[in-house]
Order: structure tokens, then C-alpha cells, then sequence
């Protein structure tokens, strides 16, 4: 049976998110916190609640506090124009970076944030001063709870996981269904019941030639 759609890869953690893949668009509408840098000419009717009193270009002041999508904001970020600039989520700040290096699997990263790797190595893209402990804390957190979420996928064959995947961030979640997917090949071959080997089409059809020859 066919499926009717085939899973694309997130790119979330490289430089560029991959725009075919549906993690990666859900990841990119998540919003961000920024502080205007210049006044933004007749793009106030878009956030009514900050071009209040504003001049009749209708424009949002210099120094507004907005929250943008991510792809909306990477697309306005530069450093040269200095059109906006970036305020980390709380996740993303040292006390939540010291929560993490004290006892990553203690937090709720889909409570946090659905796609906690994700959106957090796309925030390297805005040059903060920050930037390399962010990118710690990632790779230390991700290190931290990876052992523990591939423990569960598992130790949970046929059972109930609803509540071990409610604490985790979308990209855990595929590793956990991953590790359960092995479980479940694996119990399978040892009762005899996964699918038998067989030849390929190319071996099947060479012998079919290869035999009239030999009969020739």
C-alpha cells in the first residue's frame, strides 16, 4: 500500500531549513522576539497595537517590541542595515542554559518548545554574542537525554509511550520512534516472522537470459 506522503527530512540543523519538509515549515512560523532598530514606513496596519500615534505613514516606531515569525525575521536581519535586532527566548538564556547542564532530562522540551534543536540552531544565524553557548548547551542537552530516550524506545514494546514521548521535542520524538521501530523488526525476526530474502528482479531476469543461452 502506497503512502500518501513520504516523511522530508527536517535541514533545521544545518544552515537552512528544507521548505518541502512540513517540521521545518511548522518550525519556521514559531515567533520571535525583536526590537526595532529604524522606523518600518507603512507596515504599521500589520501590528496596530504598536503604530498607535504614529505619523501618518503609518509606520512602526524606531525601538517597538514585536514578535515575528522566524522566517519573517531572518528574512529583515542585517547586520549592516541594522533594520532589527534579536532578543533570545527565555529557553535559549543562561538561566534555562544552567537548568539544562545541571539535569537536561528534568525539562518539558515540548512544553518548551516543540522544536527546541531546530529553532535553536537557526537563532545562530543572528550573530549574537551568545552564539557559542547556545550552540553548547544544544549539543550538551541533546547528549544529555539522547541515552535515556533510546533506553525507553527500547524497554517500551508494546506498550503504552504516550507518556514518554509528551516530554519531547519533535526531532526526539522521531529518534524514539526510530529505536521503537528497531524493537519491534527486531522481536519480529526472532519469532520467525519477518519477511524472507529473495532474489532481486535484476538477479531473477539475468537468469532467465542465461539459461536459453545455455540451452543454445
Amino acid at each position: 500500500m502506497s503512502e500518501a506522503y513520504f516523511r522530508v527530512e527536517s535541514g533545521a540543523l544545518g544552515p537552512e531549513e528544507n521548505f518541502l519538509s512540513l517540521d521545518d515549515i511548522l518550525m519556521s512560523h514559531e515567533k520571535l522576539p525583536v526590537r526595532t532598530e529604524t522606523a518600518m514606513p507603512r507596515l504599521g496596519a500589520f501590528f496596530l497595537e504598536r503604530s498607535a500615534g504614529a505619523e501618518t505613514d503609518n509606520a512602526v516606531p524606531q525601538g517597538s517590541k514585536l514578535e515575528l515569525p522566524l522566517w519573517l525575521a531572518k528574512g529583515l536581519f542585517d547586520n549592516k542595515r541594522r533594520i532589527l535586532s534579536v532578543e533570545l527566548p527565555k529557553i535559549y538564556q543562561e538561566g534555562w542554559r544552567t537548568v539544562f547542564s545541571a539535569d537536561a532530562n528534568v525539562v518539558d522540551l515540548h512544553k518548551m518548545g516543540p522544536h527546541f534543536y531546530g529553532f535553536g540552531s537557526q537563532l545562530l544565524h543572528f550573530d549574537s554574542p551568545e552564539n557559542a553557548d547556545i550552540s553548547q548547551s544544544l549539543l550538551q542537552t541533546f547528549i544529555g537525554r539522547f541515552r535515556r530516550i533510546m533506553d525507553s524506545s527500547q524497554n517500551a514494546y508494546n506498550e503504552d509511550t504516550s507518556a514518554l514521548v509528551a516530554r519531547l521535542d519533535e526531532m526526539e520524538r522521531g529518534l524514539f520512534q526510530t529505536g521503537q521501530k528497531g524493537l519491534n523488526d527486531f522481536q519480529c525476526w526472532e519469532k520467525g516472522q519477518a519477511s524472507q530474502i529473495t532474489a532481486s528482479n535484476l538477479v531473477q531476469n539475468y537468469k532467465k537470459r542465461k539459461f536459453p543461452d545455455m540451452e543454445d
